[in-house]
């Protein structure tokens, strides 16, 4: 056999096979296809779900969280019913559900609309937590399994505005904040300072001033009741009047009790020690932050529980998304 003849029956084989290559190749391509076209549909549907689950709850845990405003706590800033995304980003997001706060730069200023953990809030354990963040995140909080015997939803998460930063301290009379910021050596009326700042929004009350009478007397009521004295007629009848208030200041009847528990008791120094901080005012230590309801008369917020952890701070509102005639960024 000559030379040329082994080169001309090598360059064969080598293309022989290469044609084998490439129809195999194309086979297996057209095989896949084939099989893609003729996949269970439902399949098809549990991929889709599951990815776009996947995405949700990807943004929901590290970006923007939808939640429902329960209460009417912030009106008007925030009806019932209002649903709000929230900025989780900002202030460090969790790396799961209640587990591991991440680190940020930024922390929540004063008059921010904050979301954060209800201190008040009794767990059924990090299983069902995770559990029902998840179904409310993946639901954009139209589906909340958290709730009580009565079908109430427990509240979780609370969403005020940041009022007070570390260092400030404050006291209310008749309703009214004043604030003492840290390094000042005057008070500032609330109502002043979201004025002079430029603020829009507003601090919405559902007592008048006229109605604080009758409620310290309900208080001067209460201290005696509490000591097994009857209470002159007239006081008596002064106090029946705060019966008709639809949102009570509670702090203001408590301070009166105290007023009243001192006046007889002076020798107990527990209730000197409870009324100081009524008089003296509440102090937000470094690390804490106050929040408290647009809404004074009908939130129960940091007067209440205290100032809360930074730590506990899970995100920052931005807009409220629906209703639609309620669409806004929130200020």
């Amino acid at each position: 056999m000559s030379q040329n003849a082994v080169k001309i029956d090598f360059f064969d084989r080598i293309q022989l096979i290469t044609e084998n290559y490439l129809n195999r190749r194309r086979r297996m391509h057209r095989i896949k296809k084939e099989k893609k076209r003729v996949k269970n549909p439902v399949l098809d549907w549990v991929e889709a779900f599951l990815w776009a689950a996947g995405m949700v709850l990807l943004i929901n845990q590290y970006l923007v969280q939808a939640y429902r405003i329960p209460s009417g706590s912030m009106i008007d800033t925030l009806n019932i019913g209002d649903h709000v995304f929230v900025n989780k980003f900002v202030y460090g997001p969790e790396l799961l559900p209640g587990i591991l706060k991440l680190p940020s730069p930024f922390k929540p200023q004063r008059n921010d609309v904050i979301i954060f953990e209800n201190p008040s809030y009794l767990s059924r354990g990090p299983v069902f937590d995770i559990a029902q963040r998840i179904i409310y995140m993946l639901t954009l909080s139209l589906v909340d399994i958290d709730k009580e015997q009565s079908g109430e939803p427990r509240i979780h998460f609370l969403i005020k505005r940041a009022v007070g930063a570390g260092g400030d301290r404050f006291v209310m009379e008749n309703g009214n904040m004043r604030i003492l910021f840290s390094g000042d050596k005057d008070w500032v009326n609330e109502n002043d300072y979201i004025s002079a700042r430029g603020w829009k929004h507003r601090i919405s009350r559902i007592m008048k001033e006229e109605q604080y009478p009758p409620l310290y007397a309900a208080g001067q009521v209460a201290a005696l009741s509490d000591m097994g004295l009857m209470p002159p007629e007239e006081l008596y009848n002064a106090a029946a009047r705060s019966g008709d208030l639809r949102a009570p200041d509670y702090i203001a009847h408590e301070k009166a009790r105290l007023e009243t528990l001192r006046k007889i008791y002076p020798h107990e120094r527990r209730y000197s020690m409870l009324l100081a901080r009524h008089r003296l005012g509440w102090y937000v230590p470094e690390g804490r932050i106050l929040p408290m309801g647009d809404n004074r008369d009908n939130s129960r917020d940091g007067r209440f529980f205290g100032p809360v952890k930074v730590s506990r701070v899970l995100g920052k509102g931005m807009i409220i998304y629906w209703p639609y005639w309620r669409i806004n960024s929130i200020k």
